[in-house]
């Protein structure tokens, strides 16, 4: 690459598919080491569950890892890339390609320009991952786990589920599980204030997921005034349809994993509705699927402005002070994600902070590189 090209349209362009081809190549081969290793520990841990509970190689392979491949991509996007710009940008500092370029005409805010058509890029499909791609695949492999990895089989579903359906009306499931037939105990309960005023329980309920209607050959409905019951009666032939879905019975956490953006958006508008009290969750969800892609571009740009100059340590310092700015990012988003959870925070500003924080930091790094 000679410095007398670069000032030109032709010099840009050939810097333009250096540095993208650098970057996208080693962004790629990176992920291609790390994901055959997370492969190979992940199964290693667990095919002791997979040989008890006779899970098929087809299983494994395709509604397993084809599926929890992309996602586990997906979470480390921001990582990946970052470990990227600083791999191949310290390697050209320490050879003195960047300081070459630099004076050769090229200004610094054009030599990031194929930085952030890559990360772009990386953010585009990122963006198609989490909304669309991911939920989707998300429903094979949830299902495999619940069915051939131990601790996931009773992680799924509570023993006890209390759920509000409306204002001041609440479901109650003891025992349920997708494999039972029938549900061993369900009851909904109706408040005015903090009085219940009726209550009706049953017994080896079982639910229509297409009709939604839940249903079962004996039911009690009782009354209440004051905290005292005043009237108790039997009926049979249960036939009722009330504002749950069965698929709500299970951790909310890991339902909304598996919803498209749309699904998800009429998910989180219906349980407002009911006032449930996890709202705050599934809007954590949601606005982690549009946060996340954006820590591509953040990232490579503390990255970009932190190995473009020559250092004493080289790529080694490098590699370690970026890392460790990437595992801070990684851990500050998991804390506020949490404390957005909770309600003590807005869903948005929890999940959006880290970004904002990190972006103030790239812009500092930036201003302090050499130009």
């Amino acid at each position: 690459m000679k410095n007398r090209l670069l000032p030109t349209i032709k010099g840009y362009r050939i810097l333009d598919r250096y540095i993208l081809g650098k970057f996208l190549s080693t962004y790629l081969f990176g992920l291609a080491i790390i994901i055959v290793i997370v492969v190979v520990f992940d199964y290693t841990e667990k095919v002791d569950d997979f040989t008890e509970t006779k899970a098929s190689l087809r299983g494994i392979v395709v509604d397993y890892y084809l599926n929890f491949i992309p996602y586990f991509i997906n979470q480390f996007s921001g990582l990946f890339t970052f470990i990227s710009v600083i791999f191949f940008t310290s390697k050209m500092a320490s050879q003195t390609e960047i300081v070459a370029i630099l004076s050769g005409g090229v200004s610094f805010n054009r030599f990031l320009w194929p930085y952030f058509m890559g990360a772009t890029v990386i953010a585009a499909i990122s963006f198609a991952l989490s909304l669309w791609v991911i939920p989707v695949s998300q429903r094979d492999c949830v299902e495999f786990q619940r069915k051939h990895i131990k601790r996931n089989m009773t992680l799924a579903y509570d023993p006890d589920i209390y759920r509000q359906i409306d204002d001041g009306t609440y479901a109650y499931v003891r025992g349920y599980s997708p494999n039972l037939e029938r549900i061993p105990y369900f009851a909904i309960d109706r408040f005015d204030g903090s009085s219940m005023v009726e209550q009706l329980d049953a017994a080896g309920v079982t639910f229509d997921p297409e009709t939604r209607r839940w249903s079962a050959p004996r039911y009690t409905i009782r009354r209440f005034v004051d905290g005292d019951e005043i009237s108790f009666k039997q009926y049979r032939n249960l036939d009722t349809l009330i504002n749950l879905d069965a698929r709500e019975l299970g951790h909310v956490e890991s339902l909304i994993k598996t919803m498209t953006i749309g699904e998800l958006n009429d998910f989180l508008a219906q349980q407002r509705k009911k006032g449930a009290d996890d709202v705050y969750i599934i809007e954590v969800e949601r606005h982690a699927r549009f946060s996340y892609p954006f820590s591509a571009i953040i990232l490579t740009l503390i990255g970009v402005s932190l190995s473009s100059r020559k250092v004493r340590g080289g790529m080694g310092f490098h590699i370690g002070m970026g890392i460790a700015l990437c595992f801070a990012y990684i851990m500050c988003g998991r804390v506020f994600e949490r404390i957005a959870m909770s309600g003590s925070l807005p869903a948005w500003f929890g999940v959006w902070l880290p970004n904002i924080i990190f972006a103030v930091i790239a812009v500092v790094i930036y201003y302090k590189a050499p130009k």
